[in-house]
């Protein structure tokens, strides 16, 4: 249990010491991996930037993730998907509202800086917790193809399932707790308010 994303944090960045005085790039899922991803940038002496990728809801689940898709439009779609009751029809509507949000949030958010460039870089890709790992995935995907020199997946708490789905997609993986009876990521911190995308351009301005 951690009090918060900065301890949670701070745990993170103590067990990532090594990559200090590398200038690695911290990519944070915003919106709630992004005060998490500024102390981290702040305390290994990187550049903070963030990576957008939306989770795909199921039916009247908005909570469960189907699958995510990035901004490229790469869709992930978990295998369950179907059981959900998620057809195709409906997971071509979802797939087109997160890319509108995606849209509207790059918008937002791209005019205070300039998406930086992870080719060649130690990129450090943070969120605050997975569940079905299914946006981590669309994040790792996407990066990927942008050639870094190492891809570094850094998560407080994980479902012991979505940790297997990552651990082939990064070449390297840092998560304090895998409970065997994860139900949700929010269980795991006392106090986990929701971040505002106010929040997040006031982090990202800094």
């Amino acid at each position: 249990m951690f009090q918060d994303r900065e301890e949670a944090a701070r745990q993170l960045a103590a067990r990532l010491a090594a990559y200090r005085g590398q200038h690695p790039l911290v990519l944070a899922i915003p919106r709630g991996a992004v005060p998490m991803g500024k102390l981290l940038a702040e305390r290994l002496e990187g550049e903070l930037d963030v990576v957008l990728v939306r989770k795909l809801r199921a039916p009247f689940q908005p909570e469960l993730a189907i699958g995510a898709v990035d901004e490229s439009g790469w869709t992930t779609i978990a295998p369950y998907a179907a059981s959900t009751g998620a057809d195709p029809d409906y997971i071509a509507e979802e797939k087109q509202h997160q890319l509108q949000i995606l849209r509207s949030r790059r918008a937002m958010y791209s005019p205070l800086r300039t998406p930086v460039n992870p080719a060649g870089r130690t990129v450090i890709v943070v969120d605050d917790g997975l569940a079905t790992g299914a946006t981590m995935i669309a994040a790792l995907h996407g990066l990927r193809q942008r050639q870094p020199l190492k891809l570094v997946c850094a998560v407080p708490v994980s479902s012991p399932e979505a940790l297997e789905l990552i651990r082939p997609m990064a070449d390297e993986v840092v998560c304090l707790l895998t409970p065997p009876d994860f139900e949700a990521v929010g269980q795991h911190y006392r106090h986990f308010p929701q971040v505002t995308d106010e929040e997040v351009v006031a982090l990202l301005k800094t």
